[in-house]
């Protein structure tokens, strides 16, 4: 059984961040953020696969797998419904189940989380993400 974990990185810094994954042994981090940009330092792209790599963990983004940009404001008010609906239309395109197939194929080759920014997975698409793709898999939440 592959075991996939999530991981969010809400109110944390990046030595939380890396402690949280290092202690799960999680070898590769697979951005599921339409966007990758944050306002936190150290969470956008490029800084971020950087930083992996010092940690000796890998990066790989997966666009598709983000919720766009109504699902997100969507989420933002709390309208739990509406993003529900568009990720689930997100989802069904079909380089969203190429990128699906894609996390289902990295998760099983090492540990790898699916990163995006809400701490509390029941508040992230993530969580709509393994219940739509994730079949088989054990999930696991990692907190910082």
């Amino acid at each position: 059984m592959t075991t996939i974990y999530t991981i969010g990185y809400e109110a944390t810094t990046m030595a939380d961040f890396l402690a949280a994954l290092h202690a799960a042994g999680v070898r590769r981090v697979i951005d599921v953020r339409a966007l990758p940009l944050s306002r936190r330092p150290g969470f956008s792209k490029s800084i971020l696969a950087a930083t992996l790599a010092e940690a000796g963990i890998g990066y790989v983004h997966l666009k598709a797998l983000g919720t766009p940009k109504a699902g997100r404001d969507a989420a933002k008010k709390g309208d739990v419904a509406t993003l529900e609906a568009v990720y689930e239309h997100q989802l069904a395109l079909p380089e969203a189940q190429a990128a699906a197939a894609r996390m289902r194929d990295l998760a099983a080759e090492m540990p790898s989380a699916l990163l995006c920014y809400e701490r509390d997975p029941c508040h992230c698409h993530r969580t709509l993400l393994l219940a739509a793709e994730g079949e088989g898999a054990e999930v696991i939440d990692l907190f910082t």
